[in-house]
């Protein structure tokens, strides 16, 4: 196998030849079809996520096809198309596992961070952790539902029946949710780095009502705010854009110190909540509303081999929707 290897954070990935690994119990072995890449995967190779695996292989976007199964699963699963999302083991048994919220498990394994990941020709995978995938499938235009979808999805939840939502960061996840929340008949209004009038615009062809810098604001008030963008001192600017007993939701995996700010912007029933993670349950949801609302994903096609350029054009804004290698 190929695979695109992080030996040390803050440091280019390095194509490597590596042996091709036989799944173990419980495991399938996927030939890679399409791998997106995540802003999280960013923050792992930037150093800015603590105790990745070493070396690792990053990716946890991942659409494939299964060639190979260990013990204990269903040989009938060759030959499958399976999606892998960044969640990739929980234990089953600690309290957060048993009261349903296996995202909060105290002994997880994550895709790309503590496992390797999608960056590669092919990649091993918890069975369980495998969501089986129509065979028609596009692997491309369904790889960037695997967590730019599922987190967005999860954080969408979180802001309950807001009707009117900001979004901070029109991104990979951005971009899918605001198509669903039109398709439910919210109203969004998209926050994007100031003076970035391709991101807005883009942000209103697919539906959003508003579209402008972090530096601006909509008339009213809005219901709900979701931050996608791994910055802190957002917090504050949401706050101040949402109404009395408003919520804003943090929906990334890491985000830079949340400055001191007064109380006032919090008063008045105002939340702050986070998004950890996702769960299989947040995949049987999402997935068939992504089919009813014709969820369409934009996605940059990247050859396995220009991974780091892929990584590079995310951390300087230069992508609209998502990055996807394709091996």
């Amino acid at each position: 196998m190929r695979a695109m290897v992080l030996e040390k954070p803050r440091t280019p990935l390095i194509l490597k030849t590596l042996a091709d690994a036989p799944p173990g119990h419980g495991e399938i072995r996927i030939r890679v079809e399409a791998c997106a890449v995540c802003r999280t995967d960013l923050h792992v190779v930037d150093g800015e996520l603590d105790r990745p695996k070493l070396p690792l292989v990053p990716g946890h976007e991942i659409v494939g096809v299964v060639e190979a199964v260990g013990g204990d699963v269903d040989a009938s699963l060759v030959g499958s198309r399976v999606g892998v999302p960044w969640l990739g083991f929980t234990c089953g048994h600690c309290p957060y596992c048993r009261a349903g919220l296996e995202n909060l498990c105290d002994a997880p394994l994550f895709t790309g961070f503590t496992r390797d990941g999608g960056f590669a020709t092919h990649a091993i995978a918890d069975e369980r952790f495998a969501f089986e995938l129509d065979p028609a499938a596009d692997p491309v235009a369904f790889a960037p539902l695997l967590c730019a979808g599922l987190i967005g999805w999860r954080a969408l939840k979180k802001a309950g029946n807001a009707r009117r939502v900001g979004l901070f960061g029109f991104g990979a996840a951005a971009h899918i949710i605001a198509q669903i929340s039109v398709w439910q008949g919210r109203e969004i209004y998209a926050f994007t780095r100031p003076g970035d009038i391709q991101a807005q615009r883009f942000a209103i062809s697919l539906g959003a009502s508003w579209a402008g810098g972090s530096d601006e604001a909509p008339e009213g008030l809005l219901d709900a705010a979701i931050i996608f963008a791994p910055v802190g001192e957002l917090v504050p600017t949401a706050l101040r854009s949402v109404r009395k007993g408003g919520r804003v939701v943090c929906a990334g995996i890491h985000m830079s110190d949340i400055p001191q700010m007064p109380y006032s912007i919090l008063w008045e029933e105002r939340e702050i909540v986070s998004v950890a993670n996702l769960t299989r349950v947040d995949a049987r949801e999402f997935f068939p509303i992504a089919r009813q609302a014709q969820v369409k994903t934009h996605t940059i096609i990247y050859s396995l081999e220009r991974a780091n350029e892929a990584l590079d054009d995310l951390r300087h804004g230069r992508l609209t929707g998502a990055a996807v290698l394709v091996p």
